[in-house]
């Protein structure tokens, strides 16, 4: 990778905007969260401003085995600090990715990131006071933006509410207690499943519910709530938000971990079968894909990434329902309808870019793959 000098990063002529795509960035530190959490910084040899909007996510792109693999990971860093960007990884019991990363990624290595993506974020939703929920590793998408708020001197008045499984389960317990040392506008509450014995504790202990709630904001229905977490805990704060009255369109949740693809492709295939059986058949038209020079005849509404499973051509993918961007394509020419999650610009739209994954082919089309 090519030398710089550090002087380049404040010269604006010698500085890039970083923005959503595919990138090479070379991780730049390995820290140890807790037992079984590691956060991972990037970087670029080059001086880039890594600009996003607080609670969005990259998704990584890695070799494993030799298998290309996609994984998608909220940025838990601020675009405060813009000339570096960072992802909190828990290993999972399992997890392809995950253990790959806390086995195998150490400082100097390289990789593939795709994004800035995502539609659960708070500049997209701003309000004069809110309310962070998160259980787990949910913590990141939050994280970031208590720590946007907190470094460009927001007066966004916050409560942090934070539910783990014990005390040594916490993340950044350290800079969460400095922060409410040094701003008025920053209310934490931590939140533990369990204690060990003899282990001392002084936090909230058991599962969020609503007297807990009423004692950690009792003004919540004010407040814009953003919720991450594991779904069974997300959902427990729905129903406690929609039982309270609250108004739910100032909710906003993201859920963490792999998307279940393989449900979203069987939804489809039960669909299509439906379809099938239902109606007649329909009209038949050409997709070619102009790099792997391959062509084939589907039927009119057909999605853009199964046509290209059955011509043999790997559009690589991650979350599979048009939120991550992984599965971009460039449409050369041709009729196509998408419906898409955030996972791509409108710049990107505007020179032709979609998103294989929620694309319908509607004529004739020919991508550039």
């Amino acid at each position: 990778m090519s030398k710089f000098n550090t002087s380049d990063f404040i010269n604006p002529m010698m500085t890039q905007t970083w923005s959503n795509g595919r990138h090479e960035v070379r991780c730049v530190k390995v820290i140890a969260e807790t037992h079984d959490v590691t956060t991972f910084t990037f970087g670029m040899s080059e001086p880039v401003l890594f600009f996003f909007k607080p609670g969005q996510f990259v998704t990584l792109e890695l070799e494993i085995e030799g298998q290309r693999v996609m994984r998608s990971y909220t940025i838990s860093s601020s675009p405060s600090i813009p000339y570096s960007f960072s992802i909190t990884v828990k290993r999972v019991e399992g997890g392809q990715v995950s253990n790959w990363l806390h086995d195998n990624l150490k400082s100097g290595d390289q990789i593939a990131v795709h994004g800035p993506v995502g539609q659960f974020n708070c500049m997209d939703f701003p309000a004069d006071k809110v309310l962070l929920l998160s259980g787990g590793v949910g913590i990141t998408p939050v994280m970031s933006m208590a720590r946007w708020w907190f470094d460009t001197d927001s007066e966004v008045d916050m409560v942090f509410a934070h539910s783990a499984r014990s005390p040594k389960d916490i993340i950044y317990p350290l800079e969460l207690e400095y922060m409410t040392t040094r701003i008025e506008n920053f209310k934490m509450h931590l939140i533990c499943e369990t204690t060990e014995i003899g282990q001392a504790w002084g936090g909230y202990r058991g599962y969020l519910d609503n007297a807990m709630l009423g004692l950690i904001a009792p003004d919540f229905m004010e407040r814009e709530v953003f919720c991450c977490g594991p779904e069974p805990y997300m959902k427990a704060v729905r129903q406690m938000l929609e039982a309270a009255g609250y108004e739910m369109s100032r909710y906003h949740e993201e859920s963490f971990g792999a998307t279940p693809v393989d449900d979203v492709e069987q939804a489809h295939k039960h669909a299509d079968a439906a379809e099938i059986e239902n109606q007649q058949p329909k009209d038949m038209v050409q997709v070619s894909f102009s790099d792997s020079d391959k062509t084939l005849d589907v039927a009119i509404g057909t999605n853009l990434n199964q046509a290209a499973q059955e011509a043999g051509v790997n559009i690589s993918k991650a979350c599979g329902v048009g939120i991550c961007g992984a599965c971009r394509v460039k449409v050369e020419e041709g009729e196509f309808e998408m419906l898409q999650n955030g996972g791509i610009s409108e710049e990107e739209i505007a020179q032709g870019y979609v998103l294989s994954c929620c694309t319908s082919v509607t004529g004739n089309i020919r991508i550039e793959y």
